[in-house]
């Protein structure tokens, strides 16, 4: 690269800078009543700092060749605009004054030079994975490109179910128990590095499909780091073995139709009877119920509403794996011995625009009987559902952030191809200077929040990291549906047929800022409310 090497002291300088505006926000905020009172500007200042918290995870990356420092430095730049555009028009909101962009004047201005910019756009620079996890992401990306890529148009075009054949051969990889033990037939061994393989292989099964492969090890990552949360000795050693090796797949069932990411509200019941539990209410968008052989339903044990989470357990409710659309099953209730009320479990597949093969369903429960054991955690576990629930969820999180890395590089990858064959007024557009801009920030966009990523599995591993999780989460599924649909923009006319693989990519990338925690209530009461909290400390 003929460009000036990364200035790190000015890219540090210039994150002080921005995060000083981000405090006069947050101060701002609190003084004018809190974050419920100020959602407008609460929501911008979550996106802005997650994605200074992404450009500062970068610094490191940025000073280990000349490429790394140009998508870095172009990165920072986008940034700070993207900051510019929310504070504009509501400085007073913000706390700055008319001249506060000024410092940064320098920065932006070096790495928004159309020719330097332009300069990147056909590399999306190395990873600097080392070479263990090297051998993780190839791996998972020849099974991508040979086990996962042929079925992925079939599936989304007919909705059809995810191939056996692919389950099996994730299972044969160990793709299951990334992030469980070694004690339960798991590959993590603790330490920092416990949750980077299973980020690096999220990363390459969402390049083969979302749908297909990107989400299959979602469900027994989140069941898992609950039951290393809460749950008893003998529910590990049931649960977690079968989870690694595949035998078992679970679906996680939280959602309900009148209550979303506010879990607090969930009205799901569960009821003491001889021997066990009732379990009575709606969940929704409980994805993979059909197959799953273990359903995680969060119920309310506690019938005052009034202790909201906290009259919240988890349950390990057991059932036939099945295939298809739906299901409808009974249970006796005469024959075991629990009086006349017959239990029943029904399920109904949602049609979805995008993100098909696993199928999400609408649950009804009525009174569904679940021995003893099924509650996660015993008798200790009584009112600890939605505190082990999040324990499972922040590992969620963070893979999601993972699979919207996948799906953004399945689509600059496609763009790039169709950009260097596609012909346009006698010349390839990849050699077009705004082709070339589009394809270098979204470039800048994927590395950067690649290794955002990286370092949030990194902090997790320690212990640490559970705001980073969440903001890698929002940057990375906000800059999936921008990525996306550039892509898609690239190919023209060609983008809207379903003949090319990136109109996919698009709609997949739409459900990510809506699954594992809408963005708005990820933004507004995880992120803004815990900046806020940090602020006043």
């Amino acid at each position: 690269m003929s460009s000036p090497a990364f200035d790190l002291d000015g890219a540090t300088e210039a994150l002080a800078r921005a995060d000083r505006v981000v405090a006069g926000a947050l101060s701002q905020i609190v003084t004018r009543g809190g974050v419920d009172e100020n959602q407008s500007v609460a929501y911008d200042v979550a996106h802005c700092a997650s994605a200074l918290a992404a450009a500062r995870a970068c610094l490191d990356y940025a000073t280990r060749g000349a490429v790394e420092g140009e998508l870095v430095g172009l990165f920072l730049a986008h940034c700070l605009c993207d900051l510019a555009t929310r504070v504009s028009g509501r400085e007073t909101l913000w706390g700055v004054g008319p001249e506060w962009f000024a410092p940064f004047d320098s920065v932006v201005t070096a790495y928004r030079q159309p020719s330097r910019q332009a300069a990147l756009a056909e590399t999306a620079g190395p990873r600097h994975l080392g070479e263990e996890f090297d051998m993780v992401a190839e791996t998972f990306r020849r099974f991508a490109l040979e086990r996962v890529r042929p079925h992925s148009e079939a599936v989304h075009r007919k909705n059809s179910d995810v191939p056996e054949e692919i389950i099996e051969g994730l299972a044969e990889l160990g793709g299951f128990g990334l992030s469980i033990p070694e004690e339960f037939g798991g590959f993590a061994t603790g330490g920092e590095s416990e949750y980077v393989g299973m980020v690096v292989a999220t990363e390459e099964l969402a390049w083969g499909s979302l749908g297909v492969g990107g989400s299959l090890i979602t469900r027994p990552e989140i069941l898992a780091r609950a039951l290393l949360s809460g749950g008893t000795p003998e529910q590990r050693s049931k649960w977690l073995p079968p989870l690694a090796s595949g035998a078992t797949l679970c679906a996680i069932a939280v959602t309900e139709p009148d209550y979303g990411s506010d879990v607090a509200g969930v009205t799901t019941s569960a009821t003491r009877t001889v021997g066990g539990w009732l379990i009575s209410g709606a969940k929704t968008w409980c994805t993979f119920a059909a197959r799953a052989q273990v359903l995680v339903v969060l119920a309310r044990t506690d019938p005052d509403r009034s202790v909201a989470h906290r009259g919240l357990s988890l349950f390990l409710v057991e059932k036939p794996r099945g295939e298809g659309h739906g299901f409808l099953l009974r249970q006796d209730a005469s024959a075991a011995g629990r009086g006349t009320a017959d239990g029943r479990l029904e399920a109904r597949a949602i049609d979805t625009i995008g993100y098909r093969g696993m199928h999400s369903y609408e649950l009804s429960f009525e009174n569904w009987f679940v021995p003893d054991d099924a509650l996660v955690g015993g008798e200790a576990g009584l009112g600890r559902g939605f505190y082990y629930q999040m324990a499972g969820f922040e590992n969620g999180r963070l893979q999601t952030a993972a699979r919207a890395v996948g799906v953004m590089q399945a689509a600059y990858d496609a763009a790039l191809e169709y950009a260097r064959s596609r012909r346009v007024f006698g010349d390839a557009i990849v050699n077009y200077e705004l082709t070339r801009i589009k394809l270098a920030t979204m470039a800048a966009v994927i590395q950067c929040s690649r290794q955002f990523s990286l370092q949030v599995a990194r902090l997790l591993g320690r212990g640490e990291g559970t705001l980073e999780a969440s903001m890698a989460k929002a940057y990375a599924c906000r800059a999936a549906e921008w990525v996306t649909r550039e892509a898609m923009q690239i190919h023209g006319g060609m983008g809207y047929a379903e003949e090319y693989a990136v109109s996919r990519y698009f709609v997949d990338a739409r459900v990510l800022s809506i699954f594992e925690g809408a963005d708005e209530t990820l933004c507004l009461k995880v992120i803004a409310r815990r900046l806020v909290a940090d602020a006043s400390d």
